[in-house]
């Protein structure tokens, strides 16, 4: 790759790398504090009952959800330092997005897994 590529293709990274760290956030406020309010439900498609029976293993992914955001968030922080660091998140994301779209829907697959690896190419890229 040439030289004036190479900054283009760190920030394109960068950008896609913030923005799979910003979805982790958002999952973590869906499933820790609005999985069971109308907006959390509807998102889910979830009954009030059911919203109400899941909502500690919600609240549990969640927190899992926001240490991936904030494993991202620290790769970023450290700039090129930072690389391995998110190479190995982006890699736990698609791998939870690909468990999640085996095991639950394969829309996990596009909202999760996707942007993940399109950061990782990326990242790897750069």
């Amino acid at each position: 790759m040439g030289t004036a590529q190479a900054p283009a293709m760190a920030f394109a990274a960068s950008v896609i790398t913030g923005l799979v760290a910003l979805l982790h956030g958002y999952f973590l406020v869906l499933e820790m504090f609005l999985w069971s309010k109308p907006y959390g439900r509807r998102v889910f498609n979830l009954t009030p009952e059911k919203a109400e029976a899941t909502r500690t293993l919600a609240a549990n992914q969640g927190l899992y959800n926001g240490f991936l955001a904030a494993g991202l968030v620290w790769g970023l922080a450290l700039g090129t330092e930072g690389h391995a660091i998110r190479l190995f998140f982006l890699g736990c994301v698609i791998i939870a997005g690909v468990f999640g779209a085996a095991t639950v829907g394969r829309k996990i697959l596009y909202v999760q897994a996707l942007p993940a690896a399109i950061a990782l190419a990326l990242n790897c890229a750069a």
